[in-house]
């Protein structure tokens, strides 16, 4: 806590004097007596407090707008020409276990501690008055609702739902945040997606785990002859070829199938690419499964290389929390050297600046992304 980071795990506790229930706002004392704040109670979860102020104050409707209000003032300066972006970051934003997501009019709204939960009436108040948006959508189908004891839903909280269209670096994408992936579109990749376009003009390409076209279209959008997009999921599949069309844009197709085994088919075929994009989903959410993860990023990494033209270009990206930059860079580096190519590292970033990071707190920096050329 006092070295930045907000939370206090359960181990860390010495007493608890009354008998706060889940969700409670109390006083963190160190072992001075010193106050440290107020947050969020939660005896039932191994993150037991979590630190909503450095100071004692009321959580309530007047809170919520200033703190709200604070991180949309903050978005408004990153993206003034834009209403899609990451209004709150939880943690980054001071307000713990809050997500909320803008598309246009639209917002969609997760909660992942059990004190932000109780309040989501009052958060949605605080939303209509700053916003007014023609609906409040609640994506709370994340697994790590359950470490807080809380269930997983979706609904429409406030007004109406419907899928829109949004624009991103000039490219326009269907989005259906009640039933979309997360809530409705990735947007930490979004700065990541727009790095594509200065490697793709005359460039054949590969995107791996497309989801719903960004990294594929963003390419074609940067001169990319053709196209290849692969993912698992038919919806995304659909999605992006829907998207292809809404902007209009050829020489891009679009296949559902594992990735690990297209990867496998496409060297049999002996095909070559200029440029590959590997944006898989995350391979581990705990840090038991460290090792699996580092083997699958080993072996993806492996073909990927193996489809790759020399002097192509590799964009490569982990949303992995436990596997470190530096754990990740030297996977890549190791895959490379054991298949004989050469890399030049031109870029190493994380996600879009709607999602700050604090320095004090590790969780908050998950997204690894590098770009490589590849000799």
């Amino acid at each position: 806590m006092i070295a930045g980071h907000p939370w206090v795990f359960s181990n860390e506790i010495r007493e608890t004097k009354g008998s706060p229930d889940p969700g409670d706002i109390v006083e963190l004392l160190a072992a001075s007596g010193l106050s440290l704040g107020i947050g969020f109670f939660n005896p039932h979860s191994l993150i037991s407090f979590r630190l909503l102020s450095n100071r004692i104050e009321e959580i309530d409707f007047n809170f919520f707008y200033a703190r709200i209000s604070q991180a949309l003032e903050l978005r408004k300066c990153l993206y003034p020409d834009s209403t899609v972006y990451r209004v709150v970051y939880g943690e980054s934003d001071f307000l713990p276990g809050l997500v909320i997501d803008r598309f246009n009019d639209l917002l969609a709204v997760q909660t992942f501690s059990y004190g932000m939960d109780q309040r989501l009436a009052i958060i949605c108040d605080a939303l209509e008055a700053i916003f007014h948006p023609t609906g409040i959508v609640e994506r709370n189908e994340s697994p790590l609702r359950l470490l807080e004891k809380l269930p997983q839903q979706k609904k429409v909280l406030r007004g109406t739902s419907s899928p829109i269209i949004i624009t991103e670096n000039d490219i326009r994408y269907r989005v259906d945040i009640l039933e979309g992936q997360k809530t409705g579109f990735f947007l930490d990749q979004r700065e990541n997606r727009k790095s594509i376009e200065r490697f793709s003009r005359g460039a054949s390409a590969l995107d791996c785990f497309c989801n719903e076209g960004g990294f594929a279209l963003s390419a074609i959008r940067g001169g990319a002859t053709f196209v290849m997009g692969i993912d698992s999921s038919e919806s995304a599949i659909q999605r992006a070829i829907e998207n292809a069309t809404l902007n209009n844009m050829k020489n891009v197709v679009f296949e559902r199938a594992d990735v690990f085994e297209k990867l496998k088919e496409l060297l049999a075929q002996g095909r070559s690419f200029d440029v590959v994009v590997l944006d898989p989903p995350s391979f581990t959410r705990s840090k038991k499964n460290v090792q699996t993860a580092k083997k699958g990023y080993k072996d993806l990494h492996a073909a990927a290389l193996g489809l790759l033209k020399r002097g192509g270009t590799l964009l490569t990206a982990s949303c992995s929390h436990h596997i470190e930059s530096e754990v990740f860079l030297s996977i890549v580096n190791e895959t490379a050297l054991k298949a004989g190519r050469a890399l030049q590292l031109l870029d190493w970033r994380g996600a879009a600046p709607d999602h700050p990071v604090l320095p004090g707190m590790p969780e908050t920096r998950y997204l690894k992304f590098g770009i490589f050329k590849v000799l």
